[in-house]
């Protein structure tokens, strides 16, 4: 990943991290590992990142992290409810203690009125703490998406570290 402001970010989570003693893991789907990648390019990273789960499909969200099917299909993959489950789902099949979730369109299909393309809920967990959700519309391709929901997971991570 190329982008200076993630590696920065990055490096600035994995110091926060390490300060406090945190572990912490990441549950992924339309960024699908990009935000582990992002933690994963430094060099000694492996005494903060526990584990990535990449659950791109609904089954996978449901296997890997434990995100009931009644609430996939009550509010969709992309929704506040099914980002706050992936957050503490990988919170409690992981010894960390800080997640980040991320699912959304990141195009260029996929898109509804209602859920259009750009469109990503983020949640992050703390084991301990509540679970934090939020929402962005970002524009651009596919790439600027997926870039700027990574970035913005990474300050999620970085936020809930201090």
């Amino acid at each position: 990943m190329s982008d200076e402001s993630v590696r920065q970010l990055a490096e600035a989570v994995l110091t926060a991290c390490r300060q406090k003693g945190m572990k912490l893991a990441t549950a992924e789907s339309c960024t699908g590992g990009m935000v582990a990648a992002a933690l994963t390019d430094i060099a000694g990273s492996s005494d903060v990142v526990e584990r990535g789960f990449v659950t791109y499909s609904n089954e996978a969200k449901t296997e890997l992290v434990g995100v009931p099917p009644a609430l996939i299909a009550a509010h969709g993959a992309v929704s506040a409810e099914v980002a706050a489950a992936m957050a503490e789902g990988a919170l409690a099949r992981a010894p960390v203690d800080l997640s980040v979730a991320i699912t959304g369109i990141a195009g260029p299909g996929g898109g509804t009125a209602a859920k259009p393309v750009g469109l990503v809920w983020f949640a992050s967990a703390q084991r301990g703490g509540q679970t934090v959700t939020e929402t962005h519309i970002f524009s651009g391709d596919r790439a600027a998406v997926r870039l700027a929901a990574t970035r913005r997971a990474l300050e999620l991570l970085l936020a809930a570290a201090h």
